[in-house]
């Protein structure tokens, strides 16, 4: 949450002339509600019910790019659909540094809380084992841009034989 996968991987689609999804942006458009709206609605079992079901039919497809949300890792067929229908590439940051990143943000349901930081140390602890199980590659996060980010992904890829790394 805050690592910057959709805008990673955004623009990596781009670069490899791919198409991009992000899983929570298809639920959103496939119900009509905001992801908070589900949360509060269905909780968090139904979004993830929700989550489950898009990602396997997302990973069914050939040549694209695929952001998730923060919480996909949690059940184990979307870490098996994921590490067997593609390439991933975990954008690892610190609690702190995605606190930075999202403390303002109201879209985000697990964040509003008393204590956000917190929380999202909470999140780290649990989920941190469960990217690394799944993901081919780790990148560290920290403090480059965007731009540096894209190309280190797009070096992983062309080392794993996955893409040509296109000129910039």
């Amino acid at each position: 949450m805050g690592a910057g996968k959709t805008t990673v991987g955004r623009a990596v689609a781009r670069r490899l002339e791919r198409p991009f999804f992000d899983s929570d942006h298809e639920i959103e458009e496939r119900t009509g509600a905001k992801i908070p709206v589900i949360f509060e609605l269905e909780g968090e079992a139904g979004f993830r019910d929700r989550e489950a079901s898009v990602i396997s039919e997302l990973t069914g497809r050939d040549n694209i790019v695929l952001a998730t949300g923060g919480g996909a890792v949690l059940r184990p067929e979307n870490r098996e659909a994921l590490n067997s229908r593609g390439l991933v590439i975990y954008l690892r940051a610190n609690p702190h540094d995605l606190w930075l990143r999202t403390r303002r943000d109201k879209n985000r349901p697990l964040l509003q809380t008393e204590d956000p930081k917190a929380r999202l140390e909470q999140l780290y602890e649990v989920r941190d084992p469960l990217y690394r199980e799944c993901a081919h590659f780790v990148i560290e996060t920290g403090r480059p841009s965007v731009n540096g980010l894209v190309n280190m992904v797009l070096m992983q890829l062309e080392m794993a034989g996955v893409a040509k790394h296109p000129a910039s």
